[in-house]
Parts: C-alpha cells; sequence; structure tokens
C-alpha cells in the first residue's frame, strides 16, 4: 500500500515530528484497506490550492454552491481544496472518475431516529467507509472496510479550549485536570479530536454526546485509564506541529488487537 509511515505497535501513527512529510502516489483500487485496516491521508491544503481550483469541475453542484456561499476567500480555498481532494482519494480507491462519485447520508446514529443524515457514503460501494476533516491548513481522510470517523484540529483555533473542561466525560475531565497546567490545553485538544473522530464514526456527530461518552486522552497524556466505547478503536494520529489528530473505526466484538493504520501524505497536482 502506497503508505510511508507505518503504526507502531501500539496503533499510533509516528512520522517525523513536526513533518507534513513528502507526498505520496494516490491508491489504487488494489490498495483498499482490508478488515482491521484504517488508511489515513494528510493533505496540506495550501500546497493544493491551485490544483484544486483547476479541478473543480469535479466538484458537484451541492459542493460547488456551499464553497460559493463562503464569503471568506481562505475559507473558500481551503473548502474547495478539502473536498476535491476526498474525491480524488476516494477515485484512486475506486478505480473511476471523481465526477462520478455521488455521496449519500446514511441513517442517523441517534436512537430512535432513522433520519439519513448519519455518516456520508459513496452511493453503491456499500464496502467502503470514509471520513473526513479539516482545520486551519490541514486536511484528514480516513478509509477503512467498516465504520470509520476521523478529526483534525489545530491548537491555534481551539487555543482556550480547556476552559470548556465541563463538556467532557468526568473521567476525562479529572484526567485533565491532574496534569500539570503547561498540559491541559494540548490535552484538551487531543480528547476533543478522539471524542469528535468516535462520534463521527458512529454517525452522530456532536449532538452524540460530548459529555457521556468517554474516549480518554492521547496516548502520553494519561496514564492507564477505563476502555474507550465497546466494539470500537480510538487512535492519535501524530500531525504535524501545532496539531492533533484521531481516527475511530468500528472492530469486531472481541477485537484481535488494534487496527492497522497507516498514513500517506497527498498533495493535488
Amino acid at each position: 500500500m502506497p503508505f510511508d509511515s507505518p503504526a507502531g505497535s501500539s496503533g499510533t501513527i509516528r512520522p517525523a515530528p513536526g513533518s507534513w512529510g513528502p507526498a505520496a502516489p494516490l491508491p489504487g483500487p488494489r490498495a483498499l484497506p482490508g478488515p482491521g485496516e484504517v488508511a489515513v491521508w494528510l493533505l496540506h491544503i495550501p500546497g493544493s490550492v491551485r490544483a484544486a481550483a483547476d479541478r473543480d469541475g469535479v466538484l458537484d453542484a451541492e459542493e460547488r454552491g456551499r464553497a460559493a456561499r463562503l464569503r471568506d476567500g481562505t475559507h473558500r480555498e481551503r473548502y474547495r481544496a478539502s473536498h476535491v481532494g476526498l474525491r480524488m482519494l476516494l477515485a484512486g480507491y475506486l478505480g473511476g472518475d471523481p465526477a462520478d462519485i455521488r455521496f449519500v447520508r446514511e441513517p442517523c446514529g441517534m436512537p430512535e431516529c432513522d433520519e439519513p443524515h448519519g455518516r456520508p457514503a459513496v452511493a453503491g460501494h456499500p464496502g467502503l467507509h470514509f471520513s473526513m476533516s479539516h482545520a486551519a491548513d490541514a486536511a484528514l481522510y480516513a478509509v477503512a472496510a467498516d465504520a470509520v470517523g476521523a478529526d483534525i484540529d489545530a491548537l491555534r483555533i481551539r487555543r482556550g479550549g480547556a476552559a470548556l473542561l465541563g463538556h467532557l466525560h468526568p473521567l476525562e475531565q479529572a484526567a485533565i485536570a491532574a496534569l500539570p497546567e503547561e498540559l491541559r490545553e494540548e490535552a484538551f485538544l487531543g480528547c476533543w479530536v478522539r471524542k469528535e473522530a468516535y462520534l463521527k464514526g458512529i454517525g452522530t456527530g456532536l449532538p452524540g454526546g460530548i459529555r457521556s461518552n468517554h474516549v480518554g486522552l492521547p496516548a502520553g497524556l494519561a496514564p492507564g485509564g477505563p476502555p474507550g466505547p465497546a466494539g470500537w478503536a480510538i487512535t492519535d494520529v501524530e500531525a504535524p506541529d501545532g496539531y492533533r489528530a484521531a481516527v475511530a473505526v468500528r472492530t469486531p466484538e472481541p477485537a484481535a488487537g488494534p487496527p492497522v493504520v497507516t498514513l500517506g501524505r497527498m498533495r493535488l497536482a
């Protein structure tokens, strides 16, 4: 598989600290992740803005309309690049044309709600699951054979987030409060992206319960604690300086071990 940084035994990806890394070739159909695998891709948006503008014809009418409604030029560029990147990536795995991909919504993951506003999916390809997140200069994609969620966030965007500590699960609040003050912002951000990745994975987004679901802190910021949600594996993704990222993937019960997570860096050209 065309990824350049395999996960260690803990499942946490460890590229060179602070590095965006060199771009890897986009995948082909034979690179589709199998059971217990998650392919994660990181896009450096500024390096792909021009290519995304040249390729925005692959976007559908809804995507083009949403981009046009963004008044801030930088936000518009980021939206366009991240969504063109998603289509290029999925087309590589499916061996098709990025413009032919049709997105649908799965049923909502909230109890007693079967409306189609859950996880996004590719119509006609039930065996391919994906998730996308973007923040500041970064877009993060996760592709798996089972339900998956991904999230990336920038410390400068969430700075002051530790003031929102009361929104987290009580055990997460206690774990962050026990850390030295200088680590609490980073710990909060790391917990937040784990939380968002999981809630995207189950198809609810944040309404699924920020406080009621325990996902824990990133590896290295808290000693052992209670396990995360049953049937899910949550993995910290080592990201460039100033960012935190995580993926969550549904696993069989009992899980055979942590998912094999691989990281590729992509750039549109």
